[in-house]
Parts: structure tokens; C-alpha cells; sequence
């Protein structure tokens, strides 16, 4: 039978260090926030072992806005929200976590996770928990040394099982102790019920410290990590700063090692969520977000940001171009300078130039678009060339409006289609043109002025260094 594992997660700090109104849980971190890290760092831990997971995250200050936030964003999870009510310290958290939830003194174990850890893995959940079965212990701290251990508990080893002494009530001699505590436990559920019943506020800070369920001669021990990275809490913009300078660094050595050329990895920004096939190629200054997917063959050119957009096989995008849940076939070229908007939807062998913006438009195959134009609420068909300053006027002040262009038509420079506009197949639209009627299939439009030209007449209009002298 596999084991059940109740996850608590403290999450009610208020963060005042990181001189924000937002609660800390909630502020954000390569697309995601704070508490999703640790949260999903459980939920593949759990998987990796087989075990039945219950999560119950302890929420205080803005409790209605971190529940909201994780039910939106982990639907797929049932979650349990416990209320701590005052920051009495963690154990007074974990109590409110088994008072508020039904399940969780049911667990056969209790995994307690800190919500500022952004950089802990299931790595090191499986290290934790292989440690506490070989050695049949009821509970399992992890730990690390450090050159600097000032604000940590320190960890005091023992013949048997281990304490920690606060750093406010520790003496000058244990605060010379580098091992240190690093927040993360496994406890066996009735033994930390048990001893949860003797935990006091006698101390300098007046909390109740989870801590103090650890005791010499007990059957309880550490797994000492040689690296402490895994376990850096954010508690100020420096620590968020470093903590998004490893990640950064973690996530584009994965994409390295399978096989993407990113050209600098440090000056490029991929978050977790996005997938990258092996054979692209990623310039410096790129930023790609949400769940955008590069495929293999694509090139990204420097200073391109790319949101929760499909990128197919052989896409060049060119330098300084801006993508948001644009959806991009195979072979087209991007930009240098262009922007597609959510909706876009470009056929295979496209051309999108510099500054042209594309808004919920979709275009077949081989459309090109080269500069200086902008497409929104269209529909183009396959082989379409459209010249430099075409616009689509598709909101009248109240409403949007669709322009439709068959195949294979051609739309000369600085054009405007006044939508609703159906443009034929085969169609030829003259440059200057201000289309307000359909256009049948191999039609000719031609909507321009007459030209008049009146000799001699320039001088009237000219000034100064302009003017032509009369010999």
C-alpha cells in the first residue's frame, strides 16, 4: 500500500523586508510566484515515489488573495487552506494546519515546506525521504553548512538525533556552528502530533518554533546537503535577486545539455514553463515567457520577447520583435521590429517585415507582409503581397470590422481597407488606394485623386533657403 503524505506549506508571512504590499507568497518569479515552486517541487516529489499527496497551504496576511491565486492556477490540485491566525511562530502554523485540516492527522507522514524557497527541487525531497526510511527515523531535517550562518538555526548534533538553537537563543559557542537549519522536514504524523503538544514560547523571540520537536536522544536525525543554494529563502529583493540569477542559470543549462545553442546564457531569460526543442539557436537579450514552445530549427534573434506563443520548425525571428499567443508556421520569417498580437495565426513561408504589427489575423501560406503595415481582424489568403503602409481600419469607434483577402491577390503601398472589405482572389488593389467596396475576383481597384500639376506655381509655397531665384 503506498504511503499517504500530508504537504503543509507555510505561506502566512507577512514579508515586510521585501518593501512590498504584496504578500510574499504572492510576489512574482519567472512567470509564477513564490509559492508555486515549492508547492510543485512536492507535487513531482510525490509522484517520483508513488505516494498519496494532500496539500494544505497556512495562509494569514492576504489569505483571500493567495487562495485565489493557487486555486486558479493549480485547478488540477485539491487544495486545503488553514488559517494561522497571529505569526506565532511555525509550530503555531503547523497546528493550524492539523486543526483546519480534516485529512491531515490521517497521513502516515507530514512534509512541512517553507513558501520562499523558490529554488528547492524534488531532488532534494527524494534525497530527505530515501534518508528517513534507511534509517527508520520518525522525523528528518535537511541541513547544509555555510561560511556565513548569521540568521540561521544551528544545528547541534548529538550521540543520538540533533537539537536547534535559534540564533536569538543560541550561545557564543553554538553560534559558531555552520551547520545550519534549512526550514525543510519529513515527519512521521503521530510523532509530530505528539510532540507538537510540547512545544512552548519560552524564548527571546516568543514564538513557537517547529524547532523545538527536535531533540537530542531522540530518534530523529539530518541530511547535511553540500550545496546550500537549493534551500535560499527570500526574504528581501536582494535574496529574490539571487535566487532568479540561479534559476536563470538552472533553466538554460537544461535547455544547453539538451541541446539548444543559446548563445549567452547569461543575458538570456527562459522561464520554466517554456519547451525548446534541440536545434534552435537563442541570441543574447531574448525573453521567452508562459508557455511559449520553440521548435527545432528555429532562430531567435537578440532582443526578441516571445509570450505564450507556438514557434513551429525553421522560424527565423528577427531581432527586437515582440510576440504575445501568436501562433507561427513553419519556415516564416519575423521581424527585425515586428509585433504579433494575440490571435495571430501565420501560415508556412510567411513574411512578417519590420514594423508591421499583426493582430487576430490569420494568414495562409506565403503571405508578405514586408514593412510598415498593420493587419488586425483579418483573414489573408495563400500568396498575398502587400505593400508598405497597408492599414486595416477595422474599428468604426464602437465596433470591430474583418477584411477579407482572397488568394494569390496584390495590394499595392500605403492602402487602406475600410472593413467590413471582402478583397476577391487574384484581386489587384493600386497603391494609394482607400478601399470602402468589395472587390471582386480579378478585379482592379483604384480609389486616388487626380493628380494636377501647375507649372511655375512652387515659389508661392516655398520659403526662405527653399525658394527658386529668377535669373
Amino acid at each position: 500500500m503506498a504511503d499517504k503524505i500530508g504537504v503543509a506549506i507555510l505561506a502566512a508571512g507577512l514579508g515586510k523586508r521585501m518593501g512590498v504590499p504584496t504578500a510574499k507568497p504572492l510576489i512574482p518569479l519567472m512567470g509564477q510566484k513564490l509559492v508555486d515552486f515549492p508547492l510543485v517541487a512536492a507535487v513531482n516529489f510525490c509522484s517520483d515515489q508513488s505516494m498519496d499527496m494532500k496539500v494544505g497551504v497556512v495562509v494569514g496576511h492576504q489569505k483571500e488573495e493567495v487562495e485565489s491565486y493557487l486555486k486558479e492556477r493549480h485547478k488540477n490540485l485539491s487544495l486545503d487552506f488553514p488559517v494561522q491566525k497571529e505569526q506565532k511562530g511555525t509550530a503555531d502554523a503547523l497546528r493550524a494546519y492539523f486543526d483546519s485540516c480534516p485529512w491531515a492527522k490521517d497521513m502516515d507522514y507530514t512534509l512541512v515546506l517553507c513558501a520562499d524557497t523558490p529554488l528547492l527541487t524534488k531532488t532534494e525531497l527524494n534525497s530527505l525521504w530515501k534518508t528517513l526510511k534507511d534509517k527508520n527515523w520518525n522525523s528528518i531535517a535537511a541541513t547544509f553548512r555555510t561560511k556565513n550562518p548569521t540568521g540561521y538555526g544551528r544545528i547541534i548534533q548529538g550521540d543520538v538525533g540533533f537539537k536547534i538553537v535559534e540564533e536569538k537563543d543560541a550561545s557564543d559557542e553554538e553560534r559558531l556552528v555552520n551547520e545550519v537549519n534549512s526550514g525543510l522536514y519529513i515527519f512521521e504524523t503521530n510523532t509530530i502530533l505528539k510532540n507538537l503538544l510540547g512545544v512552548d514560547s519560552n524564548n527571546k523571540s516568543g514564538e513557537f518554533y517547529l524547532t523545538d520537536v527536535f531533540q537530542i536522544g531522540s530518534e530523529v536525525g539530518t541530511i547535511c546537503f553540500d550545496d546550500e543554494s537549493p534551500f535560499l529563502g527570500v526574504n528581501s529583493p536582494v535574496q529574490l535577486s539571487q535566487a532568479l540569477h540561479q534559476l536563470k542559470s538552472r533553466i538554460n543549462e537544461d535547455h544547453q545539455n539538451n541541446g539548444v545553442l543559446i548563445l549567452e546564457r547569461q543575458h538570456t531569460y527562459i522561464e520554466p514553463t517554456v519547451q525548446i526543442a534541440p536545434g534552435a539557436t537563442i541570441y543574447p537579450n531574448c525573453y521567452l515567457h508562459g508557455k511559449t514552445t520553440i521548435a527545432t530549427g528555429v532562430e531567435i534573434e537578440p532582443g526578441s520577447i516571445i509570450k505564450d506563443s507556438q514557434i513551429a520548425e525553421g522560424v527565423t525571428i528577427k531581432a527586437y520583435s515582440y510576440l504575445e499567443e501568436a501562433k507561427v508556421a513553419p519556415m516564416c520569417q519575423i521581424g527585425p521590429y515586428a509585433r504579433l498580437r494575440p490571435g495571430t495565426d501565420l501560415g508556412e513561408k510567411c513574411k512578417i517585415g519590420n514594423f508591421v504589427e499583426v493582430k487576430k489575423a490569420k494568414l495562409d501560406s506565403s503571405v508578405s507582409v514586408s514593412h510598415l503595415s498593420y493587419v488586425g481582424d483579418a483573414e489573408i489568403g495563400e500568396n498575398v503581397n502587400i505593400g508598405c503602409g497597408f492599414i486595416t481600419c477595422n474599428y468604426d469607434g464602437e465596433a470591430k470590422h474583418k477584411t477579407v483577402i482572397g488568394k494569390n491577390s496584390f495590394i499595392g503601398s500605403d492602402t487602406q481597407m475600410i472593413a467590413p472589405i471582402t478583397i476577391g482572389e487574384s484581386a489587384f488593389v493600386a497603391s494609394g488606394s482607400t478601399i470602402n467596396q468589395d472587390v471582386p475576383s480579378e478585379g482592379f481597384a483604384l480609389s486616388r485623386s487626380r493628380q494636377v500639376t501647375k507649372e511655375n506655381m512652387a515659389s508661392r509655397f516655398l520659403k526662405g533657403k527653399w525658394s527658386i531665384k529668377k535669373k
